[in-house]
């Protein structure tokens, strides 16, 4: 993975951020994309858990959370 590349487990608490593409195995990117997280999706990082695991986020008007290892395949603009 490129270093210059910031991933949504990078984000801080109350950003809101551009997905622009998506990685992983297909079954990963499938799973990302079933939860509404598309490329030029807007995502505002609302917290995370005590431990740092999962992160809460609101995307397209609902609340999601999603696990740091998937947050890792979804590539921010």
């Amino acid at each position: 993975m490129n270093t210059q590349q910031k991933t949504l487990r990078d984000a801080d608490i109350g950003e809101t951020v551009t997905v622009a593409r998506l990685t992983g195995e297909n079954s990963i990117k499938r799973r990302i994309m079933d939860m509404g997280i598309t490329k030029g999706i807007l995502i505002t990082i609302r917290k995370t858990a005590p431990l740092g695991d999962p992160i809460e986020v609101t995307v397209r008007g609902y609340e999601l959370s999603i696990r740091k290892s998937e947050a890792e395949n979804i590539i921010l603009k």
